[in-house]
């Protein structure tokens, strides 16, 4: 069965996962805020939920309809043949969203769609009550402007969830931003890689899967792997796959902290993930980092100084940053941070500045970028 696929991500980064679904080999890519939408099958919807880096989650689109009253917001819910993915035992989990829209009250709008999703099962199952004791499916409505989109998720907790990361720093970064971090970068498993504010170790990591080829959904579970129109073979093909596409390069990247305890969480993130042997950590405050490598990358998300009385500290940690760009003139510096002035303390304007989000946080990721001449 062909479906209406959509990955969602975070804005800013919706033309990276875009690229990561060309990479893939699919066609006809439509890329929105927050969204890129595909087409595929059920072969599709296990090999995006597994090989994807930066989406949040893959939905599949059941319909799209201007609804400006509840009444045509249950007629066009009602009119969707739900019974195609949904089993007679499914239970249906409804969220919703609402926004610029006259249907504003989202609790509201969930209900109606529950009523109208279970007399459209009502239809094609000739019963008047469902035991929902069966697999989850949750439904979102979201509506844009009077404007609904009805999708349901194939990934169950997010994407960002790889299962290597049980615990986190103080501010984590997810890992789908810190995967897009290094996609957006060009980095190679060629080129030497540092993060000098690693924390507990998600950028690292994250290039170590990207530099191994690790599929990053390779060994968590999705909640449509319990869906019956999905073969459990289909999973295990896709699983099977994805360890043969694992390469056998061999390289090191380094990420340091000043915080011994939470490198301890680094270390045993990467052992997870079973990227320990291309991952190095060590304690060491940034004023202290140093090489004698002649090209190297830095991916970092250092601190932002949101806290009362942090700025000054930033700065120094900024300054610092710069200074190192200054002794290492044919490296490629690449760094997230909300801070506003960033470059002025780097002393250096970016070469190329990219709008991202970090949770709700607006942030920039400023890119000073060298040509890669010899590792």
């Amino acid at each position: 069965m062909r479906y209406d696929l959509i990955a969602t991500s975070t804005f800013g980064i919706e033309a990276i996962t875009a690229s990561e679904l060309k990479a893939l080999g699919y066609k006809d890519i439509n890329t929105e805020n927050g969204r890129v939408t595909f087409k595929g099958n059920e072969r599709d919807i296990a090999r995006t939920n597994i090989w994807l880096r930066t989406a949040d989650r893959v939905l599949i689109k059941m319909a799209e309809f201007k609804a400006e009253s509840f009444e045509e917001l249950f007629q066009g819910t009602k009119a969707i043949d739900w019974w195609k993915i949904i089993p007679e035992n499914g239970k249906m989990h409804i969220t919703g969203k609402s926004v610029k829209s006259k249907l504003f009250s989202v609790s509201d709008c969930q209900s109606i769609v529950k009523k109208a999703v279970v007399e459209a099962m009502k239809r094609k199952y000739k019963r008047d009550v469902f035991t929902e004791d069966g697999p989850i499916y949750k439904i979102e409505v979201g509506i844009l402007k009077d404007i609904v989109t009805l999708t349901i998720d194939t990934s169950g907790p997010g994407l960002h969830k790889r299962g290597y990361r049980e615990n986190a720093g103080e501010a984590p970064l997810k890992e789908t931003l810190a995967a897009a971090l290094v996609l957006i970068s060009k980095w190679n498993p060629d080129i030497l890689l540092y993060d000098p504010f690693c924390g507990s170790g998600t950028i690292p990591v994250e290039a170590g899967l990207i530099g191994k080829n690790i599929a990053p959904g390779l060994r968590r579970s999705f909640v449509s792997e319990d869906w019956p129109n999905i073969k459990k073979s289909i999973w295990q093909e896709v699983r099977r796959e994805a360890e043969a596409a694992i390469n056998d390069k061999e390289f090191v990247i380094y990420g340091s902290d000043m915080d011994g305890k939470v490198l301890k969480t680094a270390r045993q993130n990467a052992i997870k993930a079973g990227v320990e042997q291309y991952t190095n950590f060590q304690k060491l405050p940034v004023e202290e980092f140093s090489s004698r490598k002649r090209v190297a990358y830095i991916i970092t998300n250092p601190p932002y100084g949101e806290r009362l009385g942090e700025e000054k500290q930033v700065r120094k940690l900024y300054e610092t940053l710069g200074n190192l760009y200054k002794n290492h003139p044919e490296w490629s510096f690449f760094v997230l941070t909300s801070y506003y002035e960033f470059e002025k303390c780097f002393r250096k304007k970016a070469d190329k500045n990219r709008k991202l989000y970090n949770g709700r946080l607006l942030c920039y990721y400023y890119q000073y970028i060298n040509p890669v001449k010899e590792k």
